[in-house]
């Protein structure tokens, strides 16, 4: 097949060009974002590889399908992003990448939590300046801590695994699963709110899920408790996050997402004045760590993402059957 991919970067390029000789596709990248107005560039292929950021509203699938295109690929989980009734409506595939790297993720969350809590990137600036000092430096033993995680598929079994090993207590909410391992206790919302000392997000973001993390259920954690989101962004309600850590109700933030991520994530805007006040608003606070989408980011990950991504196209080619298809 002949794919084109939008919102290419150097290494989607270098992971999927480095196993490409086991598949029979023709690749082309891409730096432009996937819109309804660059739809037309993807004429004369057979498929589009698109990330999370791309956007695949009706508009644009009915410019793809005028353009000849039979498949989206999504190198990523997620699919809020696309219109699957139009897809099905137009003859579209998708297909998804659902499970590239669960520890990739996890492991990225446990980082957060351990750089807002030991403040080791405070640290870090300190001592290149020469500042030895360990004052406003003080964190907390994570053994024996309540962690609660939101969202019980494979990332969020395999970050609570790693916070069971630091020796605490994991409870979990999941509204579709009954079973998990025997370390994790599987409760309520309300309870993983009102007893987590460090909530973990790893949920998909549906109508449901949309602001689940609103001023009321802030209202219901414990004062000073930690929040990390490496889901999706518009899970948690900015203006009421900065609300709650306005008012020192929430002790920490920690974000991999947000929700208007799409203007900013995935760029260097160093150069730039940032038109977005919430995310500066963010940035302003010395317990707040953002990262951009990164979580996701290391060599397993990417190899995962390219094979799973270039077998997904082969098996749509020759109308095989596919798990990982959506439409």
């Amino acid at each position: 097949m002949k794919l084109i991919f939008f919102s290419s970067k150097s290494y989607d390029k270098d992971s999927f060009e480095s196993i490409k000789s086991e598949f029979d596709h023709e690749l082309t990248f891409l730096e432009s974002a996937l819109t309804k107005k660059t739809a037309v560039l993807a004429k004369g292929h057979d498929a589009v590889c698109t990330f999370v950021n791309d956007h695949l509203d009706r508009e644009t699938l009915e410019e793809l399908a005028n353009v000849g295109i039979k498949a989206v690929l999504l190198r990523c989980a997620g699919f809020n992003q696309v219109d699957l009734p139009a897809a099905k409506e137009l003859g579209i595939h998708v297909a998804r990448v659902p499970a590239y790297s669960p520890q990739a993720v996890a492991e990225h969350a446990v980082a957060m939590i351990l750089t807002l809590n030991r403040k080791t990137h405070k640290a870090y600036n300190r001592v290149r300046e020469g500042n030895f000092s360990l004052e406003r430096l003080t964190g907390f033993n994570l053994y024996g801590k309540v962690v609660g995680v939101i969202g019980l598929g494979k990332i969020g079994v395999a970050f609570a695994a790693i916070m069971n090993g630091f020796g605490c207590r994991v409870i979990a909410y999941d509204p579709v699963t009954n079973a998990a391992p025997e370390y994790i206790k599987l409760t309520s919302i309300d309870e993983v709110l009102t007893s987590s000392d460090i909530i973990s997000i790893h949920c998909p973001l549906t109508d449901e899920t949309r602001h689940l993390i609103n001023k009321d259920n802030l209202q219901k954690m414990k004062p000073g408790a930690m929040l990390i989101n490496t889901s999706r962004g518009a899970v948690i309600c900015t203006k009421d996050v900065i609300h709650s850590l306005k008012i020192g109700h929430l002790g920490y933030l920690g974000i991999d997402v947000y929700e208007q991520e799409e203007k900013l994530f995935f760029r260097d805007l160093s150069e730039s004045v940032i038109d977005d006040d919430m995310i500066l608003r963010l940035m302003s606070f010395p317990n707040v760590l953002v990262t951009a989408h990164q979580a996701f980011f290391t060599t397993e990950a990417l190899h995962e993402i390219a094979a799973t991504t270039l077998q997904n196209a082969a098996d749509i080619g020759e109308g095989a059957a596919n798990a990982n298809c959506l439409v």
